[in-house]
Formats: C-alpha cells, structure tokens, sequence
C-alpha cells in the first residue's frame, strides 16, 4: 500500500449489530487490514450473540471485545461503502453524508434458524454456515462492492 493511499471505510449494517455485521467486522479486521476500515452498526443496538463469538473464535477470530452499536453512534464518519447484511437493515437504512455507497448483500439469521434447532450442535451449525459465506464475502472486498449481490429478502 503506498503512503497516498488509504484504506476504504466500510460499514456492515445489520438489525441489531449482534451476529452477522459482527462477523462482518471481524473478518474485515482479520483477511483485510491495510484495504478496509471495517465498522459495524445496527439499526438498534443490541447485545453482542455469544454464539457468534464463540463460531468466529473456532474460526481464529476473535469478536470478543466487539460491543453493539447503533447506526447513531457512527453517522458522523464518512463512509466509503454501507454494506447492508439484512433486509431490515436495507429497509430502514439511513442516509449517510457524504459520498457513502449503498450496497445489500443478504445473509441468513443465524438466531432466528437456531431457534428451530433440536440441539445445540445443530444450532452452531448455523451460525458456522453463515460465517463462512460471510468470510467468502469480506474476502471479495473490494471488487465485490462494484458488482454487488442485490439479493432479495433477509436472507
């Protein structure tokens, strides 16, 4: 990287800043430091899902000091790219000043399929499914944003 360049600043939005715009971050953080500033936001704040946590951890990242933030606490920074995970979050997302890019990439809840799970394995396995179409996707960065995935519905 030369010294002129600097480093996109993207935000993954989500409902409640809780699971998947914290995988998000994380991965950003890991697979892409020195090309991305990654943030993470919410439409509400919420409380960081210790079972993504625990998926990103078996995965060698580590979320843990991550906390929830509402999309509120970082409307004052200039956002290259808002990268929505959701179809609340693309719904409900709010104009960002200056140049910011709006881009929807949908991925599945993995709280709302872990509900339905019979045991907690099974649960996991969402949230690890889920963490690994969303590392596919953070290692794509930054030439996925100019084509991006407009997938339809909260998934």
């Amino acid at each position: 990287m030369q010294a002129a360049e600097r480093r996109l600043k993207i935000l993954f939005l989500c409902t409640g800043n809780s699971c998947r715009s914290q995988m998000a971050e994380g991965w950003a953080r890991r697979l892409k430091d020195g090309l991305v500033e990654p943030y993470s936001a919410g439409v509400r704040a919420s409380n960081l899902d210790q079972r993504a946590v625990a998926v990103m951890k078996e995965a060698g990242v580590d979320i843990s000091a991550q906390r929830s933030k509402s999309v509120q606490e970082v409307m004052h920074i200039e956002f290259d790219y808002v990268v929505t995970l959701c179809g609340d979050a693309q719904e409900t997302c709010p104009v960002f000043p200056g140049r910011a890019e709006i881009i929807h990439r949908g991925f599945d809840d993995p709280p709302r399929l872990a509900a339905a799970a019979g045991s907690e394995e099974e649960a996991l396995e969402h949230y690890r499914r889920v963490r690994d179409e969303i590392r596919a996707f953070v290692e794509s960065l930054p030439g996925s944003l100019d084509a991006s995935d407009t997938k339809e519905g909260d998934g």
